[in-house]
């Protein structure tokens, strides 16, 4: 999109108490108030500016090289285990026209910053922050996720931002974590604050840095982090300074547009071709919401592929439109998201790495980035307010992970039935768990874990064990935990039989086992407990989440997915079981050499590949040794038992949940 260069952002909402605020009574506003119709988006530079390629590798190689150091440093001087050791973070860099330029993970929006403050009115040294979930134009999903954001300089004015947003364990609310399960209301979720200057030109604003503080059962943890992030972003400022003072501002904002540019073309050149030109529809469920009985959330696409008619003047490429007409209503409990802000501008940079497994091979895809460059290719369609994707303040949005991740799958699917099945199947790769009590010091804590899970298989190979969606994630090591919490973990391993059959099998989820030295409490926010990671083209469904309670005790128990305050004594065990990846193509085609493979390195059991994929198996998985006539017997015997199949297989849990139904409608092609 083609525009002047503006230096200033236009005129931030009438909020009260709000700085820098001004009338804006005629631009439209949101829900919360705030208006939509601020300046964002446009080019920096004429549309055919030219800039040595040259300059344009280097300015890419030190954006990449900025974001990475600002990781580091969080990651080196922040002291929670969520930000420290699980790494769940992420930093960005974005122009003076909000578009994010950094394409190694996705990040937050700059957007309700240049909304309330003037950009004109920014200092050196100025950190803002926010992490209300409604006043964040969809860049924050939910109140854990704090953000803050540094404006870079050149010459006294505003050039580019740098931010950082992380999940922090705790910020308040009902729960110790700030994710109470059953929450009606963001009231019950923790601290909400609206964009507002935390540091000003190099000083901290105390008084809010307290309150936040001491809204927190982790004081101390959550001061650091903050600081550690503040810190980070400031340092990220001044090598983008550094940057612009070497080469000038008109070179680098070229290379900016640039940038951008190469990643629209790249886009429309190598991938959005191959979606051939229709409208296609699928849909897929979160479980429950910790407030209603477990029943099928409804997430639905419509997928329009054009050819021609692009979103920018004189475009005439090709564009994908994501309609959400069909999601299911808002729910009760907190698995909402808000994301009809700014035309879907975050939903739009999440789902977009889904298209890159469309890319000719896996070598090329990883090369592919996810900047803005992608915005323009996409147009989205929201329902009217009042659904999963378009909920009402102050509807809860804890747990809409369930929505976000199963948004991925979503388009995953929509696509698939669109080109006969050449993509991955489906995933779960982020749910928390955790336990908090007294440890040995009579002190309180808290241990929260993003545990990932199995990958889908792919049409050309297995899916991939233990995998996290968010870039650099891990779980916790067993050596730190061990030695700041009381309880032992006894297993951390592969989830044997997780990983769902297929002629390429899914990843296999982990199954973690931890002993507890003393009485505490279990939580778990987490999804597909009932329905699976569906497979594909053939391919079986993945084994689902499961928490035991009591592990061969006499108070065994199978715990629901939400959790808030299970009770476990000392010398229980739990027992953690992630999901496992969707399988792609018929089981029945596997090799035998590749199931014999499994078979020894332990991912499938004799008695899963009878089931799953027809082969009798004896011996140990030292000396396995495949009967090939029982094995093509019994093969041929469950060929003949099956009739057609829907092109999506969701598991035998969807029966539980659909009135008996194996399939929805849309799973057939």
């Amino acid at each position: 999109m083609c525009g002047p260069m503006i230096h200033t952002a236009v005129a931030p909402p009438a909020t009260s108490g709000s700085a820098g605020a001004h009338p804006a009574s005629d631009l439209p506003v949101n829900p919360a108030g705030l208006p939509t119709a601020y300046e964002h988006g446009n080019r920096l530079t004429p549309q055919g500016s030219t800039v040595d390629p040259i300059l344009v590798e280097i300015v890419q190689g030190t954006l990449a090289s900025v974001e990475m150091e600002v990781e580091t440093a969080i990651a080196r001087t922040s002291r929670s285990p969520m930000i420290r050791d699980a790494h769940d973070f992420r930093a960005g860099i974005h122009d003076r026209q909000l578009r994010k330029l950094t394409g190694r993970s996705y990040s937050a929006l700059v957007h309700p910053i240049a909304r309330d403050f003037p950009l004109s009115e920014m200092n050196e040294g100025d950190v803002f922050f926010h992490n209300d979930v409604y006043e964040s134009e969809g860049g924050i999903g939910h109140l854990p996720d704090l953000c803050v954001t540094v404006p870079v300089f050149h010459e006294g004015e505003v050039v580019a931002f740098v931010q950082a947003f992380g999940h922090h364990d705790d910020i308040g609310g009902a729960v110790p974590g700030s994710m109470p399960s059953n929450a009606r209301t963001v009231f019950e979720e923790g601290l909400s604050v609206p964009p507002i200057k935390l540091w000003d030109a190099g000083v901290p604003n105390q008084a809010a840095l307290r309150i936040m503080t001491r809204n927190s059962r982790m004081p101390d943890s959550l001061a650091a982090d903050l600081d550690a992030e503040c810190s980070a972003c400031l340092m990220g400022a001044r090598r983008l300074g550094e940057l612009f003072a070497r080469y000038g501002r008109d070179s680098i904002e070229t290379a900016f547009d640039a940038i951008l540019d190469a990643t629209t073309q790249t886009y429309r050149r190598e991938i959005l071709g191959k979606i051939p030109d229709g409208t296609y529809v699928w849909e897929d469920y979160a479980e429950h919401d910790g407030v209603d009985e477990p029943q099928l959330h409804t997430q639905r696409i419509t997928l329009t592929k054009t050819s021609t008619g692009g979103p920018g003047p004189g475009d005439g490429g090709p564009k994908l439109v994501i309609d959400f007409t069909g999601t299911g209503p808002q729910a009760k409990g907190p698995i909402n998201h808000c994301g009809d802000y700014v035309g879907g501008n975050f939903l739009k940079k999440w789902l977009a790495p889904i298209l890159r497994n469309l890319a000719d091979t896996p070598e090329r895809m990883a090369e592919l980035d996810v900047n803005e460059g992608i915005v323009p290719l996409i147009e989205m369609r929201f329902p009217e307010k009042g659904t999963l994707l378009t909920p009402i303040y102050p509807a809860p949005t804890n747990a809409r992970t369930f929505v976000i991740l199963r948004l991925l799958g979503v388009l995953a699917g929509v696509v698939a039935k669109a080109v006969d099945g050449r993509m991955p199947a489906d995933q779960e790769t982020i749910r928390y768990t955790g336990v908090y009590g007294k440890d040995r010091d009579g002190n309180d804590y808290l241990m929260r874990e993003v545990l990932g899970g199995g990958s889908g298989g792919r049409y050309y190979a297995d899916g991939e064990d233990t995998i996290h969606v968010v870039p650099d994630s891990r779980n916790l090591p067993t050596e730190f935990t061990e030695s700041r919490f009381p309880f032992i973990v006894e297993r951390l391993g592969l989830a044997v039989d997780s990983g769902g059959a297929g002629r390429y099998r899914g990843g296999l989820g982990y199954e973690k086992q931890i002993r507890m030295l003393r009485d505490g409490h279990f939580m778990s926010i987490a999804d597909r407990s009932i329905l699976a990671c569906w497979g594909v083209k053939g391919g079986k469904a993945g084994r689902p989440f499961e928490v035991t309670i009591d592990v061969g005790g006499p108070n065994e128990r199978v715990v629901d997915a939400l959790a808030d305050a299970e009770p476990v004594l000392a010398g229980q065990v739990i027992r953690i079981r992630t999901t496992g990846g969707g399988g792609w193509g018929d089981p029945l085609d596997r090799p035998y050499d590749e199931v014999e493979r499994d078979l020894r390195w332990g991912k499938v059991s004799f008695e899963g590949a009878r089931a799953d994929y027809g082969v009798v198996a004896s011996g140990s998985a030292d000396a396995v040794v495949i009967d090939v006539a029982a094995s093509d017997a019994v093969r041929a015997g469950l060929r003949a038992k099956r009739g057609d199949q829907p092109f999506f297989d969701r598991g035998p849990g969807y029966a539980t949940l659909s009135g008996g139904a194996t399939s929805a409608e849309v799973d057939w092609v």
